[in-house]
């Protein structure tokens, strides 16, 4: 073979310039604009882990320095709450219980009233009353609570006193309905939801067995949407248990070992507002009664929030 013919020359053994077209390169472009996107998000989401993180971290430290003056099994079975007295006593069940005397009130006013303003949404109401009832519930759950609390003591109150005279006029009774009334939307609202994610073919096989609607609604939609129902509860429950101004209004700022609703008593969140528009100096063993109530606080609310969640992987259906 001729050695000529078979020689290359440089410029035929160098990569020949490719022309990138518009399309890729737009196509390019967007590709680094999602990336932007996705890392803008991911930021937001890391924000919010980082808040979480510094609000333990707070509370822990605070906490940490109170329990140094303070033990723990005094704090977990004393019954009675005067840290601001001479003869200091720190029972967080003191608190403990009006929190959750309200809260039972609350949840026994709506968790029923949730359930059925839910299931009559998704089953039986027609399309226009769905349409209207659902901003009214979103803008009861709107209205500030400090309104909720001068509602109730202003005339729920007064309303209970006259079927019972020996009321008094704070009382944890009238605080706990009106927080149950402010509570609803967030349990008929998701409740709703839930029940309307079932499939219409379950609805539709309910019907064929010869199952009335009201049948259907309770004995198929309802347990096929329990997980959703279980996790409104518990968001309801968690409402229930940090609410503070109706509580601070209405059911009066004295700490008082008791498990009656029709008694005045104070709750772990009004003492946190009591206690942080004082003039305690910052670093003292008052000031610092707050965040050990405060991590009683948010301990409870976490054992909540995982009791839902167990609840939702225990009752989840796959469709």
């Amino acid at each position: 073979m001729d050695h000529a013919t078979t020689r290359m020359t440089p410029s035929a053994s160098a990569p020949l310039p490719v022309a990138v077209s518009d399309r890729l390169q737009k196509r390019a472009s967007r590709h680094v604009k999602e990336r932007i996107i996705e890392s803008i998000l991911f930021l937001a989401a890391l924000f919010s882990v980082f808040v979480t993180i510094g609000i333990v971290y707070v509370l822990l430290l605070e906490s940490i320095r109170f329990f140094e003056h303070v033990s723990v099994w005094d704090f977990l079975t004393d019954t009675q709450w005067t840290p601001l007295f001479d003869d200091a006593h720190y029972g967080i069940m003191v608190l403990l219980s009006g929190t959750l005397v309200s809260s039972l009130v609350a949840l026994a006013v709506a968790i029923p009233l949730g359930t059925i303003i839910a299931i009559y949404l998704s089953e039986f109401a027609p399309f226009w009353v769905r349409e209207v009832a659902k901003p009214f519930l979103e803008l009861l759950g709107g209205v500030p609570t400090v309104v909720y609390g001068y509602f109730a003591l202003l005339y729920v109150t007064p309303a209970l006193q006259y079927f019972f005279p020996q009321l008094p006029g704070f009382n944890l009774l009238s605080a706990g309905l009106v927080m149950g009334v402010m509570i609803i939307p967030y349990v008929s609202s998701l409740s709703e939801d839930a029940m309307r994610s079932v499939p219409m073919s379950m609805r539709e096989g309910s019907y064929a067995m010869g199952a009335t609607r009201f049948q259907t609604a309770v004995r198929v939609v309802t347990p096929a949407a329990f997980s959703g129902i279980a996790a409104a509860y518990i968001l309801g429950i968690s409402r229930a248990v940090g609410e503070t101004m109706i509580l601070a209004v209405a059911a009066g700022m004295q700490p008082n070992m008791t498990w009656n609703p029709a008694e005045p008593a104070a709750t772990i969140t009004a003492f946190i507002v009591q206690v942080a528009l004082g003039d305690l100096p910052h670093g003292s063993i008052g000031y610092q009664t707050i965040f050990a109530a405060g991590l009683t606080l948010m301990l409870l609310t976490l054992g909540f929030n995982v009791l839902g969640h167990l609840l939702k992987r225990r009752f989840r259906q796959v469709y």
